[in-house]
């Protein structure tokens, strides 16, 4: 296990007792900490059958209001045309448009995406209000072939490709817990984000883990997610 501990940095996920309890090797970046994997040399390849991955630490944030696309669409940001779709920016973040009044946008998978710290120290428009997404709910993934299938158990939504297709939303369900879930797929890899209230992290990873069992699922680190590009 690596010398890094969750308790050696500011912010840390919920999760972090599971992750250590599963032998994980952490990696720091400034303030963040993610689960790099967990020891398994197999890791790259399991995600492209059936991993879950913990993203709770990586920055997020969220605008709402009737005045927030126009905001947005003025801090270069390029949007969505439609609810429930997103988009990718330059800078690797993801752009989630949930409704014609709010939005929600993801880091990339290095935390590096610049545009979510400088919307967070813009100024907003009088009818816009901030969300504290990174606060508020946490963020898992679900990668691999048998993603969708795995999902058909505990997901009232179906997933299956010709039916939810890359970059659409559903705001949905997910093992009996309200979640946002986001169709983004690494490469050739289907891949869903699932963000939920922070209260619930424990119980849905439990879940989906649960649910993983018949699959053949496991845990995966970050650098597997990334080794799918």
């Amino acid at each position: 296990m690596s010398s890094i501990m969750p308790t050696e940095v500011p912010r840390r996920s919920q999760l972090s007792r599971r992750h250590i309890e599963l032998g994980a090797e952490f990696e720091r970046s400034g303030y963040l900490l993610l689960v790099k994997d967990y020891g398994s040399q197999t890791e790259a390849t399991q995600a492209q059958i059936l991993g879950l991955v913990d993203l709770s630490t990586l920055p997020r944030t969220g605008f709402k209001g009737a005045g927030a696309p126009d905001w947005a669409a003025t801090q270069a940001l390029n949007l969505p045309q439609q609810p429930n779709t997103c988009t990718v920016q330059t800078d690797g973040s993801l752009v989630a448009k949930l409704s014609h009044q709010e939005l929600l946008i993801l880091s990339d998978l290095n935390g590096k995406s610049a545009s979510i710290e400088r919307l967070n120290n813009t100024p907003v428009d009088p009818q816009t209000y901030s969300l504290p997404r990174a606060d508020s709910h946490c963020w898992l993934a679900i990668t691999g072939s048998q993603a969708a299938e795995m999902f058909s158990k505990i997901c009232a939504v179906d997933l299956r490709s010709h039916k939810f297709a890359n970059g659409e939303i559903a705001q949905t369900s997910v093992a009996k817990a309200n979640s946002i879930v986001i169709r983004n797929d690494q490469g050739s890899t289907h891949c869903f984000y699932i963000l939920t209230d922070v209260s619930s992290a424990e119980f849905l990873w439990d879940c989906l883990l649960d649910a993983m069992v018949e699959y053949d699922g496991r845990p995966v680190g970050v650098a597997a997610l990334r080794a799918l590009v």
